[in-house]
């Protein structure tokens, strides 16, 4: 099976009758067994019956947004958006019967407690009685999905994608940066109504599936959802007032010195995405000389690298640039019954390309290394966790930089690391704004927008829109995806990143053992929560107080070292 491609994957579609009848078979047996090693083998023979509805579900899934025009897998994809939710209460019936079982200590030696953590989590952020509910949200999801994809903007002459468009943002003639901006957020004005009415409803969906689950609201079931078993709202609040005193401020100083860079006294938003007067950093290739720049980078890397993108390249599990009809954005996968991971990206020539592959090439080397766990609760960690992977990887590849950017390498680094800090009050941003949206559900479409504008006048106090009326009345937040398809996600990523800069000045000082530690946590898989596996990779709490001021703080001794004037 390892051997195939991607495009010899069988997709057939679940015969549901069959797949429930089987599944509720063995849940019986399970429930009835009479001793642990009964349970152990049933529990894996369940897992095989998981594993084929969410090997067919991810195939669908990655086929619809490599072309969301195609009309097959916009069915398929519609089916799973009914049936997920159906058979997610089989898997809750396995949840109970694992938390009820008289031999849970036999099977927590076996597989550890962090199974029955996340299967706590799981009977108590669902029931049957809200499957109606999940399917409209997923409906909705695919809605926005589907609408953003369908964009087609009119530029230059030509017909562009969002991602297609992008390059043209960070252009050096100022003109042609915010006429690229304006035309970009043209296209979500002409779709505001349409984006507030889906987002009116799924915040409603969700706070009445939240309701009828027994929360206050959806804040801490979107928490819950998410598997978080070690900290909750009140340590993420705490953690976006550190970053407020902390990292704030040091976005201003990067911004400051960004105007000086190009030239002017003070940057408008269209003038964000130009990082240097003289251009930014690109690849000095296309997306196939950039795989294989990466196909060395990362056989010199590691052997275990290597053979991972070895086995990425040969099987053909990636799709990289952008097309017409492409889902935006990027991602990686985890085809079960193939053991393979999936990289889906859309490059548009700029230095995101290499950005976005060493990303998702983090995610993807993760879930190769812990591919053996036998619970698919185990092959993937909880998000947060997840994200440290990706983004430490973009870190760990520096030194092969080179490779892809030549003479522009310093530019690149300097941008890249410039740009991990400035991110930072963004993706707080982003979760403050998901938590005051979900505490008031009933704010509607206009209140969400005052929200937003106040939130950027704390996050990102000196950012300046230039009169851009969308803007203006506080639309950004319609172009981030993760607000509409992954509520609460979006915090995931500035824990990461703190951590992803520990790995950096720890891969600066001492290389073997920060990349030992990564491998190590890699292959720790989901099989820990969150802050355990934090420790596990010898990485400083990003929660705890200090440890905001003490990452960065050789990261901006590194770019104050940095003449970037003459970059």
């Amino acid at each position: 099976m390892m051997d195939k491609t991607f495009s010899t994957y069988q997709y057939q579609r679940p015969d549901m009758t069959a797949l429930n009848r089987d599944m509720a078979a063995l849940l019986a047996q399970f429930a009835q067994a009479g001793s642990a090693p009964q349970q152990i083998d049933l529990l894996h023979r369940i897992n095989r019956l998981n594993n084929q509805f969410d090997t067919a579900a991810t195939l669908c899934q990655i086929r619809h947004s490599i072309n969301t025009r195609d009309s097959f897998y916009r069915q398929e994809q519609a089916f799973f958006d009914e049936n997920q939710p159906i058979f997610d209460s089989q898997r809750q019936v396995l949840y109970q019967a694992l938390c009820d079982s008289p031999f849970r200590p036999q099977l927590e030696k076996a597989f550890g407690p962090q199974l029955f953590a996340l299967a706590q989590k799981k009977l108590r952020s669902f029931s049957d009685r809200v499957i109606p509910l999940l399917q409209q949200e997923n409906r909705l999801v695919s809605r926005y999905d589907e609408l953003i994809a369908s964009a087609r903007i009119p530029f230059q002459g030509q017909s562009l994608t969002l991602a297609q468009l992008d390059p043209y943002t960070a252009d050096q003639d100022r003109t042609i940066r915010q006429a690229a901006v304006t035309a970009k957020f043209s296209f979500f004005t002409e779709q505001e109504d349409q984006l507030d009415q889906i987002y009116d409803e799924m915040v409603k969906v969700r706070t009445d599936i939240a309701h009828q689950l027994g929360y206050d609201n959806f804040i801490q079931l979107a928490y819950d959802r998410l598997g978080r078993t070690d900290y909750g709202p009140e340590a993420v609040a705490d953690y976006r007032r550190q970053i407020v005193e902390v990292v704030v401020p040091l976005r201003q100083r990067l911004e400051q010195r960004q105007a000086r860079r190009i030239g002017l006294d003070r940057l408008k938003f269209y003038d964000e995405g130009l990082k240097f007067n003289s251009g930014n950093a690109r690849p000095q290739g296309g997306e196939a000389w950039c795989v294989e720049q990466a196909r060395q980078m990362y056989t010199e890397l590691s052997p275990e690298t290597g053979r991972f993108f070895d086995f990425m390249s040969r099987s053909q599990l990636m799709d990289l640039p952008a097309r017409d009809g492409k889902a935006s954005g990027g991602y990686c996968t985890f085809i079960p019954d193939y053991k393979a991971p999936f990289i889906f990206a859309n490059f548009n020539g700029t230095s995101g390309d290499v950005d976005t592959l060493t990303h998702e090439a983090g995610h993807a080397f993760q879930v190769y290394e812990s591919r053996g766990y036998e619970l698919p609760e185990y092959i993937w960690p909880t998000l947060e966790a997840c994200e440290i992977h990706s983004m430490s990887m973009e870190f760990f590849t520096w030194p092969w930089m080179q490779c892809f950017f030549g003479p522009a390498t310093p530019k690149f680094c300097f941008a890249h690391l410039a740009e991990a800090v400035s991110f930072i009050p963004y993706g707080a941003l982003v979760d403050a704004f998901q938590h005051r949206v979900y505490a008031q559900p009933e704010l509607g479409p206009q209140g969400r927008k005052q929200v937003w504008h106040e939130l950027e006048q704390i996050y990102l106090p000196a950012r300046d829109y230039d009169g851009l009326p969308f803007l203006e009345r506080g639309g950004l937040w319609m172009r981030q995806g993760h607000i509409f398809g992954e509520p609460f996600y979006y915090i995931d990523y500035t824990l990461a990143q703190v951590l992803a800069l520990q790995f950096w000045q720890r891969d600066r000082q001492d290389h073997p053992t920060a990349w030992a530690d990564y491998v190590r946590l890699c292959q720790a898989g989901g099989s820990l929560p969150f802050l355990e596996l934090v420790k596990l990779a010898g990485l400083k709490n990003p929660f705890s107080q200090g440890t905001l001021a003490h990452t960065l703080k050789p990261v901006m001794d590194y770019l104050d070292a940095v003449d970037d004037l003459s970059l």
